[in-house]
């Protein structure tokens, strides 16, 4: 394995030996620990001493099912601590299979200039793209494809974040039609655009899988994880997440009363009905859509689709539950082609769904758009897109609109905006959001699928769960496995030590892994304490702690000495 380091301010590209303390770490591992490394705590984020990792995860490049997940990461433009933001598509099987760690992305090309980082087996170069400036990541990876090969994996961002707007994401072709997957959270597509890095293309043609030092090991815990995600009755064939993706939980998350309406002010949206994930299906395939896609290769769950307009022409692979709820509900729009036309653009620009989606939730609560009037969100994001003043606060989040629209109610921790299930009816999600070195992220520690070991508006109980699921968190996250498949992983950890020692040998048990897990998290607690973050920058927005939320009409009132337990028990 090799590291590639892209000097941008010197136009050069290096191969390195993977340093002692970067051998046993992958994905989100890795980042925080070039982060603490390599990065001032204190710099600016998008000024030339942060720099962008892009990193697979341990198993990327493997044949296990779902290991191919992209992490990217650096100082978060957002939230000023450490950040991983993941995407499937084709990236992170790529760059195992090149033999790559990871790529560190350092340094500032001069002003005006834009370039593509063109990676093949043994190769890499910087190569001068201005005639890519202004694209959206669609035509990018249309014009990249055209001109490095159909197979290659494009890895870029869009106008948002080559005007370093914070709410910025990084998009990665994958399998499928309209296949776009986004490292969305954190502003990192604005980090990518500071270095004046317009794209990452991955030719991985005459590359090979990874070597592995134990393959009978490898094999037995291979087949046994994807035999198990098969017979599962939520990720096998016939289970929710193969036929209706992660919109499934629409309908339970609404009888919860916790997704989020109209710039949060409701826990249940009356047309709900018409957002769930059965009814994604139906209309999708009524339509000459797809159902059960594969986002990366080799994924035994298959659980994204192709929405299609009424003409059967593809609009956005895939709408996920996120989209919907800050999209969809938070905007009070009730139909998919609302959200799936929004998703598209939002996906072009290269924009975070659920950061976008609550920035235009604020602005509409400052009378800006109107809940349930699609067109009124249609124009602020076409501002966005044309770089106005207004485009360009939007286009900064939730928490910079609210700032500068004079609006209290502003659901973000850190900087970041929440995603779609409301702390105050899921206060698992909460403890999350408030003690996470990652925010407002519900990738971190999603309480909603554990609702049944904590009770969803119990005071207490829920640091005990919350640490739990953000161990497993940080191993899903540096192994490059996906959320899905956490299941059997967590019920057997040492399914992962068994992956793990079959591909490197290193004779882990399964107290090993969890004390990787929790480093992983302590080091980005370290990096964040560093970078000034303090523990009032873990609080929830205020008015979720004195405004009842229909319907239960509940508030979040885990006391602060609970969270800080939590966080002492990592």
């Amino acid at each position: 394995m090799k590291i590639l380091r892209a000097d941008m301010a010197r136009r050069q590209v290096a191969w390195e030996p993977v340093p002692p303390e970067y051998e046993r770490v992958g994905g989100r591992a890795l980042i925080v620990r070039v982060l603490l490394r390599e990065v001032p705590p204190t710099c600016d984020p998008l000024g030339p001493a942060n720099k962008l990792i892009l990193a697979p995860g341990l198993l990327g490049g493997t044949t296990a099912t779902s290991s191919g997940r992209l992490s990217a990461g650096g100082k978060s433009p957002l939230t000023g601590g450490a950040k991983e933001a993941n995407a499937g598509g084709n990236a992170g099987a790529d760059l195992g299979r090149l033999g790559i760690r990871g790529v560190i992305v350092e340094g500032q090309a001069a002003p005006g200039e834009l370039y593509v980082l063109h990676i093949a087996p043994g190769r890499a170069e910087l190569v001068p793209a201005p005639e890519l400036r202004g694209l959206g990541t669609y035509a990018t990876a249309e014009a990249l494809k055209e001109r490095w090969g159909a197979n290659c994996t494009v890895i870029s961002i869009g106008p948002a974040g080559e005007r370093r707007l914070t709410a910025a994401s990084i998009a990665v072709t994958g399998e499928g039609r309209q296949n776009s997957r986004h490292a969305a959270r954190g502003g990192l597509g604005a980090l990518m655009g500071s270095k004046g890095l317009k794209a990452v293309v991955l030719d991985a043609r005459g590359s090979s899988l990874v070597p592995l030092a134990d393959p009978e090991l490898f094999r037995r815990a291979a087949k046994r994880f994807a035999q198990e995600l098969i017979e599962s009755p939520k990720t096998g064939k016939k289970g929710s997440s193969h036929l209706y993706g992660t919109a499934a939980i629409v309908a339970a998350v609404n009888e919860l009363g916790c997704l989020p309406t109209r710039n949060f002010s409701e826990g249940r949206f009356e047309h709900a009905e018409r957002l769930r994930g059965e009814t994604n299906r139906e209309l999708t395939l009524s339509r000459g859509g797809e159902m059960g896609t594969r986002c990366m290769p080799g994924c035994v769950i298959a659980c994204s689709n192709v929405f299609v307009d009424p003409a059967g022409k593809p609009v956005v692979a895939t709408i996920q539950y996120e989209t919907i709820g800050l999209l969809g509900s938070n905007l009070g729009l009730g139909t998919l082609d609302e959200v799936a036309e929004l998703n598209y653009l939002c996906n072009d620009l290269g924009l975070d769904t659920i950061e976008a989606g609550a920035a235009l939730g604020v602005a509409a609560e400052a009378g800006l758009a109107t809940f349930g009037d699609k067109g009124s969100f249609v124009a602020l994001l076409d501002e966005i897109a044309r770089g106005t003043v207004l485009g360009r606060v939007l286009g900064q989040g939730a928490t910079v609109t609210g700032r500068v629209l004079g609006i209290s109610r502003v659901p973000a921790v850190k900087g970041q905006a929440m995603p779609a299930y409301d702390p105050r009816a899921l206060k698992g999600n909460g403890v999350t959001y408030a003690i996470s070195p990652m925010g407002a992220d519900h990738t971190a520690g999603n309480a909603f699928g554990s609702r049944g070991e904590v009770g969803p508006l119990a005071v207490e109980g829920h640091p005990a769960l919350t640490r739990k699921l953000q161990l497993g968190g940080a191993m899903l996250d540096s192994t490059g496995l996906c959320l899905f498949s956490r299941p059997p992983l967590l019920a057997d950890p040492q399914l992962t030590v068994d992956l793990l020692n079959g591909r490197y040998g290193w004779g882990w048990t399964v107290a090993d892994l969890d004390q990787f897990n929790r480093q992983v998290l302590r080091d980005e607690l370290e990096f964040n304490r560093r970078a000034g973050l303090t523990a009032a920058d873990d609080r929830l927005p205020e008015y979720m702690m004195c405004e009842p939320l229909p319907p239960h009409n509940t508030v979040f009132d885990v006391p602060e000495s609970e969270l800080d337990k939590a966080l002492a028990e990592l």
